[in-house]
């Protein structure tokens, strides 16, 4: 697994940070957001891009496609996979975005409105696109089977996960990087969000992402990036790999509803969860954590709580939490990072906590993690992704063990 991050711009540290519950939400400091009414955001901090890719290609990329390759690379070094025990032809790539390169599109468009036309970047539409984070890691890695990008809002990198999990399990390919990234803390970005009411208006990080909360108020926009490698489990037994953990179900659903609130009933993230769980082999009470969506909106975290009681009824045990209350929310790159934290939480025996919570809403009736990460003995755990547009999506996750 590889990893960029508000906590952490490799695995190792963004895992202890997540377990020890910081706050990577700040002061925005990559531009003046002052006109916006936005004061904070879950920003990456000292990510330098010449440390893996070099500064010729880091130029050629836009900032999201950076953190994809990044993390990319650093998940293919901890894997070991290299061409001597993997051939390329067996290698695919699914990469997930909301946006893409929307830095790129704002420099350009502000370039072509005080300049003209003309002064247009040639790498303008290259770096933009939102399957280039998809393409510059299989050139990167030189994997050459399917290469794909999916684009479903928030839900777009566990959708990613979800599908190169089905191209393992359908024998089209024994290599899969997948995972999403995005990179949209900037004008554009926080202005769209912020005219959508959508963004908590809070000036002090630690009340500006509060998941489940009475007194939440909106989500902070986060960036980065996180790859998984996937693989058949005899491939990865043949070359000898260190096993992190197993992916068991996938589930994938649409509301129909809107194009930006979710159903208030959570039949469909219900209906997600239920898949996710049946394609495992296993009822709901073997689950024992859930990393939820809780984005920290009204509607969303009263819409999850249901669903997520639909599936495991009102007095179930079952543990959840949203590590956005630490991170804020990455969009397409979310659910990439929450995997991770979900592996990492069966491995460790270990679940993070939804941080900063002080007083949960009666209306989000779960059984949270709270302020300190809680050990629990897990086999199995659930990430949940919800994204605009009705985009339901839901991977589920098994301890290792041989």
């Amino acid at each position: 697994m590889g990893t960029v991050s508000p906590i952490g711009n490799d695995t190792a540290s963004f895992v202890e940070n997540l377990m020890a519950g910081k706050l990577g939400i700040t002061e925005i400091t990559k531009f003046d957001a002052s006109a916006t009414g936005i004061s904070v955001a879950g920003e990456v901090k000292d990510f330098d891009p010449k440390l893996r890719l070099g500064k010729k290609a880091a130029k050629r990329m836009d900032l999201y496609s950076q953190y994809a390759v990044h993390t990319a690379l650093e998940a293919l070094e901890q894997a070991g996979i290299n061409e001597e025990n993997t051939d390329p032809y067996d290698m695919g790539v699914i990469i997930g975005s909301g946006i893409g390169g929307l830095t790129t599109i704002q420099e350009q468009v502000i370039k072509m409105h005080e300049k003209g036309p003309k002064r247009v970047s040639p790498m303008f539409v290259p770096t933009a696109i939102a399957n280039m984070a998809a393409g510059n890691v299989a050139i990167f890695a030189n994997a050459k089977n399917i290469c794909t990008a999916v684009v479903t809002a928030c839900a777009s990198a566990t959708n990613a996960i979800g599908e190169a999990y089905r191209q393992i399990k359908e024998g089209r390919a024994q290599v899969m990087l997948t995972g999403g990234a995005e990179a949209s803390v900037n004008e554009i970005g926080i202005a769209g969000f912020a005219a959508l009411t959508a963004l908590s208006t809070q000036t002090d990080p630690k009340l500006a992402s509060l998941p489940f909360d009475k007194d939440r108020s909106g989500f902070v926009l986060g960036e980065g990036a996180a790859t998984l490698v996937l693989e058949s489990e005899e491939h990865a037994k043949k070359r000898g790999a260190k096993i992190l953990g197993e992916v068991v179900g996938y589930g994938a659903t649409c509301d129909a509803f809107h194009i930006t609130s979710p159903d208030p009933s959570g039949e469909g993230a219900a209906r997600a969860m239920q898949a996710a769980i049946a394609e495992a082999g296993i009822k709901p009470d073997q689950v024992g954590y859930i990393n939820a969506h809780g984005t920290a909106t009204h509607a969303n975290d009263e819409g999850e709580a249901k669903a997520i009681n639909l599936v495991f009824g009102k007095d179930s045990k079952v543990l959840v939490s949203s590590t956005k209350s630490m991170t804020g929310h990455l969009l397409g790159a979310a659910g990439a990072i929450e995997a991770v934290a979900t592996v990492a939480a069966l491995q460790m025996g270990k679940l993070p906590a939804n941080i900063g919570l002080a007083n949960q809403d009666e209306k989000c009736q779960v059984n949270l993690v709270t302020q300190n990460a809680q050990a629990a003995e897990i086999e199995y755990a659930i990430s949940n992704s919800l994204g605009f547009g009705g985009h339901n999506a839901v991977v589920a996750f098994k301890k290792w063990s041989e």
